[in-house]
């Protein structure tokens, strides 16, 4: 399970009067077994949340734990039950595919064997065989995609965390990756990935959690959050709930885009 509570993250941006309010107080629950959804507008706080799961952020505030992990007291354990697709892929481009997979899965320790046997299962469904003896370096952005989600696969995490993992993959690489996070569903892993693509979110999610201001403005399947906004599509429901009126923020501080900073 990936439990979050009561997070906040202000960032102090060089040149900036005053902090940037990424995260005003966010709390939800991913449960093993269920793929949860984190929805939001640009600069909402998704990736904020997102990086202080991986533990490359400590929060102002709050507490969030990975399989009971502390990410702030036990950041080396959070990792290690962690899978993560990053908003910035930050491959390797002078190594190979097989070797920037590889890399990641010594440092998670890997032995030789299962590595053999991951990166044949993941080649095959990720259609990576042609890449694997290929330097990174002019790789297609599907191509990047495709190796950074088998290098976040590669160790068997029980928990993933994917930050748009379809962008720049073709409608059969997508395909496959929503098939393949179904299989990983069903085997109890514990999912959480965001989209704007609302079909994604329809197909895949158990759990949704839309994010707005900094803050978490509905919970829910798709069903329940059609209902609460009175809307008749996810798409139309979203941008209702998002654009709800909330709490500007307190003083000294303002909303902006997480990301940017």
């Amino acid at each position: 399970m990936i439990e979050v509570v009561d997070v906040a993250k202000t960032f102090r941006v060089r040149g900036r009067r005053r902090d940037v309010l990424a995260i005003e107080r966010i709390t939800f629950d991913a449960a093993d077994g269920r793929i949860t959804g984190l929805l939001g507008p640009n600069g909402a706080g998704k990736t904020t949340t997102m990086r202080i799961l991986a533990t490359l952020v400590q929060p102002d505030a709050g507490r969030a734990r990975v399989g009971g992990h502390d990410v702030v007291a036990e950041p080396r354990r959070a990792r290690a039950a962690l899978g993560v697709l990053s908003d910035a892929r930050g491959l390797y481009t002078r190594l190979t595919a097989e070797e920037n997979i590889g890399y990641f899965a010594r440092l998670q320790r890997v032995d030789d064997a299962d590595f053999r046997g991951r990166l044949r299962d993941l080649a095959d469904v990720l259609e990576l065989g042609p890449l694997l003896g290929r330097r990174v370096d002019g790789f297609s952005s599907g191509e990047r995609m495709k190796v950074a989600l088998a290098r976040a696969l590669v160790h068997d995490p029980q928990h993933l965390i994917l930050d748009e993992p379809t962008t720049g993959l073709d409608v059969m690489s997508t395909r496959a990756l929503r098939e393949l996070l179904r299989r990983l569903r069903e085997r109890g892993k514990c999912i959480v990935f965001s989209t704007h693509v609302m079909q994604e979110v329809e197909a895949l999610c158990d759990n949704i959690v839309v994010v707005a201001r900094g803050r978490v403005v509905a919970q829910g399947d798709v069903a329940a959050l059609r209902q609460s906004s009175g809307a008749a599509t996810l798409e139309d429901a979203f941008v209702a709930l998002t654009a709800a009126p909330g709490d500007g923020g307190s003083a000294g501080a303002a909303h902006a885009s997480p990301d940017s900073a």
